[in-house]
């Protein structure tokens, strides 16, 4: 395996039944996508699922109480066949991946250097995800094409933005630009 195979995953945020919305429900398709070519190239997925929880800062400060049980929390059904298969799901009650002890935890495990993230919502949970590799001292990739927001377009398209500010312009990548070796185009591994 070369090195950027040994030291990357990528990461599905929160991509769950209560995040779907006619905004953000045509990225589906195109994270189930990447995600097949991913495993199919025998590469580390990791999938994240917020949990809210009476008490939450969601609820006391934003007066939010979804995403406290299935069906709301559960990973949409065009991904669970892959999410079996993952590396791990993580389940969190914050934004990002390291906002909870066991996402930080897996990735130092595994020795991940390279966290390409896609997902729901990229204002938020994917921007999270993306800024605390940063921190991390770790490299994130936000794959734009294979991210949304349920609040729309524009609310994406700010997310980005934002994303841009703090991770770097190149930082913002489109599936296609995903190194081949990580991505199989070959999906024939994943079809069953």
């Amino acid at each position: 395996m070369s090195k950027i195979q040994d030291r990357a995953v990528l990461v599905v945020v929160d991509v769950q039944n209560g995040f779907i919305r006619e905004a953000s429900a045509p990225v589906v398709p195109v994270i189930a996508d990447l995600v097949a070519r991913w495993q199919a190239a025998g590469r580390d997925v990791v999938f994240t699922r917020y949990l809210n929880y009476p008490g939450s800062p969601f609820e006391r400060l934003i007066n939010w109480s979804d995403l406290m049980d299935s069906p709301q929390t559960d990973i949409v059904p065009e991904l669970q066949p892959y999410a079996e298969k993952a590396t791990a799901v993580i389940d969190k009650k914050g934004y990002g991946l390291f906002a909870d002890a066991a996402g930080a935890a897996l990735v130092a495990e595994r020795g991940w250097q390279d966290i390409y993230v896609c997902g729901i919502a990229t204002e938020s949970c994917v921007l999270a995800t993306c800024l605390g590799a940063f921190e991390a001292d770790l490299t994130p990739w936000l794959v734009e094409d294979a991210s949304a927001s349920h609040a729309g377009q524009h609310v994406h398209d700010s997310g980005v933005l934002v994303t841009r500010r703090f991770i770097g312009e190149g930082q913002i990548i489109a599936a296609g630009d995903i190194p081949v070796e990580l991505a199989s185009s070959q999906l024939e591994a994943c079809e069953a």
